[in-house]
């Protein structure tokens, strides 16, 4: 049996880049903050940190970084943050918004901040290493060689063994990044799966969906869920169709039902929202479904979404359904709640990891549902919303429990 310290020598030699090997070149196009590292200095340790604004744990990840840079500054250390994923149409857009979002949310940053649309690092570092997603932390040791790969929350164990030498050549760091490594071969190939899987089904779905060719939608979706049947993207579009696209209620609400006692069982803020969406979207027409039972369906998710505690930086799909959430309570008499609710998520948006134009839907959302709530006209930054009264003050009569 091959043992981890063997599979990482092998690993090594199959041109991976690993602990041990010498760091590649930094390419970037420009430098947004701090002084620009052309080069690595022997005698100098290096932390070269991939990120983007709109990854919730690699935000969650910077305050870490900024003690870190503080704390070792003097035994010369040097932290760098390489924004190479940010999402944007063109490069002096993706440029101009991470600048804006640095100056906001990190305005005393204590290192150095690179930019680069192309996606060079990525080929010269992410690729090469068999990592897949960010946050992802690359220690340069004095040497100008790799130290250590991974997630940023292993610094605080790894540095002090890197400063001292102790660390490279450990039991402790082979094993580790043969793991990693292991691990991200594992990832790349169910990726390279799923994406074979979703991508043929998506360029039946889109053009169907802007077409508005529902029963086209259908049957890409229920092909999809014959492959992929717990994919929560899939099971929320196949209630959506039946339910507020074909009005099939027949149909839908077992769909609806099976996907909110799975929520629930699994206990994901993500699968409940996905269903909470479905039951208490201010936009959608609910005139047909069963009132008691969508009350009760939305109780349930929406005590549950409201007490769930996300890991930080995985708060997005939380925050996201109170638009929902804040609806359900607004129609049984709980206006107060609601209003706070959205004012909760509005809070939350002004320092979240969310795109700009997402950022903008979500507001522009979340004021609407406010003006209706207070009756009256709101703004907030660049978005204005007036009242709408698709929803009565006073909810229909229902039973105590339905209220409660």
């Amino acid at each position: 049996m091959t043992s981890l310290t063997e599979s990482a020598s092998q690993v090594g030699a199959a041109n991976v880049l690993s602990v041990g090997s010498r760091a590649p070149s930094i390419k970037v196009e420009n430098w947004l903050r701090g002084q620009p590292v052309r080069k690595f200095e022997p005698g100098k340790v290096y932390i070269l940190e991939f990120w983007a604004t709109w990854c919730g744990p690699c935000i969650a990840s910077m305050p870490n970084l900024v003690i870190l840079q503080g704390k070792y500054r003097s035994n010369g250390v040097e932290v760098v943050g390489i924004a190479a994923r940010e999402q944007a149409s063109t490069a002096d857009e993706a440029r101009a918004s991470l600048d804006a979002w640095l100056t906001k949310s990190l305005p005393n940053l204590n290192f150095a901040i690179a930019f680069d649309y192309a996606g060079e690092m990525n080929k010269l570092w992410m690729d090469p290493s068999v990592s897949v997603g960010i946050p992802t932390s690359f220690v340069v040791d004095r040497d100008g060689r790799i130290a250590f790969i991974g997630h940023p929350t292993q610094l605080d164990h790894a540095l002090p063994k890197v400063l001292n030498g102790s660390w490279a050549m450990s039991d402790e760091a082979k094993a580790l990044d043969a793991e990693r490594i292991n691990t991200g071969r594992r990832r790349k190939r169910e990726l390279s799966q799923k994406r074979a899987l979703i991508e043929p089904i998506f360029a039946r779905l889109e053009p169907a969906m802007k077409r508005k060719d529902w029963p086209t939608a259908l049957s890409a979706i229920e092909e999809g869920l014959a492959a992929m049947p717990d994919e929560v993207t899939f099971r929320g579009l196949h209630a959506e169709l039946l339910l507020h696209k074909i009005r099939d209620i027949r149909a839908g609400l077992p769909v609806l039902r099976q996907l909110v006692r799975e929520a629930i069982e699994k206990k994901s803020v993500v699968w409940m929202s996905v269903a909470i969406r479905q039951l208490f979207d201010p936009a959608k027409d609910y005139s047909d479904f069963p009132h008691a039972e969508r009350f009760a369906m939305g109780k349930d998710l929406s005590e549950l979404i409201v007490a769930a505690n996300p890991p930080q930086g995985s708060e997005g799909a939380k925050f996201l359904s109170y638009g929902a959430v804040a609806q359900y309570y607004y129609e049984i008499g709980k206006r107060d709640r609601a209003i706070e609710l959205v004012e909760l998520a509005l809070k939350w948006l002004d320092a979240a990891p969310v795109s700009d134009l997402a950022k903008r839907n979500v507001v522009q959302c979340s004021l609407q549902a406010l003006a209706s709530y207070r009756s009256e006209k709101l703004s907030h930054e660049e978005c204005c919303s007036v009242p709408r009264n698709a929803v009565p003050e006073k909810p229909e009569p229902r039973s105590p429990t339905e209220a409660a």
